[in-house]
Formats: C-alpha cells, structure tokens, sequence
C-alpha cells in the first residue's frame, strides 16, 4: 500500500544512485570535470547517453563550446576525485591539475579519458534540453573504453555525498 507524501521525503528512496562524471574543455583548451548523479541511455540504436547539468554549472558552456562531452563511469577507488569534482567550479580551478587523477587522450573527440575508471564514453553533442533548473545533454556515444582491470563502479549510497560500490 503506498501513502502520499511530500516530494522531498519520497526522494530520498532513490539510492543507491548512480555517479558519472562528464568532461568537456572550455573556449581556453581546458578539460573541465563535473561529477553527476542524473544520467541515463537515451538510445540503443544508436548509442545514446543523457546527462542532466545545473543550468548555473560552468559545465554547460563547456559541453556547448565543444560540441561534445566524455562520460566516465568512476571507479569506486576515485570517490575523492569524485567530490572533488563536483564541489569545485571550472570556473576558479583547474579541477585535472588540482587533482590527482590519471587521463589519457580521447580517441574520437577533443576531450579525456580518465584512466581509473570502469568505462568512459566518448560522445557528439546531439541536442539539449531546458528541464527547469537543468539543462538535458543527449549525447552520441562514437566510441567507448573499458578498463583492462576489473573494478568497481562508484554509486552514492545515501544523502550527504555518501559515496562507495554496491554489493
């Protein structure tokens, strides 16, 4: 039997949640991390990811700059580098230099990869979409990578930026 109640407390069902992280370089060259929770395939034919960004996020002029973005699914190993990412802005930082997270060059696009995590996504800008406080990037997967170790993915397991795997 279900009850109704308010939004605010329903929400908090929804872990454990999964975390991605999405890099696109700015007008100056600089590849620009964000970590995400709101992600989803958006096609399966062909490939397709959705990533939804804060409209007031730094990110958003840099995927819109680039024309394209990676989507890295995080190993749980990078939860640092994870809250680092996401409570950091472009804007003031360079969140690649200030961290110590290890990357290799895109194949396909103008963009990283990050080395530790358990696959990254190279994707073309296809559209956007205004969703409130947020903006929609759908995105063309060209080409992926997935890490030559077995590793575990990074969820976030309960409000406050719990971070860690998933049994």
């Amino acid at each position: 039997m279900q009850v109704q109640t308010q939004y605010e407390k329903a929400i908090k069902t929804k872990y454990p949640e999964q975390v991605v992280i999405a890099i696109a370089r700015d007008d100056h060259g600089k590849a620009n991390p964000v970590t995400l929770g709101w992600t989803m395939i958006a096609s399966g034919k062909p490939p397709m990811m959705a990533i939804a960004v804060a409209a007031k996020h730094y990110s958003i002029g840099c995927i819109r700059h680039s024309r394209s973005f990676t989507l890295v699914f995080p190993s749980a190993e990078m939860a640092e580098a994870a809250l680092f990412f996401g409570s950091h802005s472009g804007r003031d930082v360079d969140k690649i230099a200030s961290c110590e997270c290890k990357t290799q060059p895109a194949a396909e696009i103008d963009s990283l990869l990050l080395s530790d995590a358990v696959a990254n996504f190279e994707c073309t800008l296809e559209s956007e979409t205004q969703a409130g406080d947020h903006i929609i990037f759908v995105g063309k997967v060209v080409t992926s990578h997935v890490n030559t170790e077995p590793k575990k993915r990074l969820y976030t397991t309960a409000p406050g930026h719990k971070l860690g795997p998933v049994s």
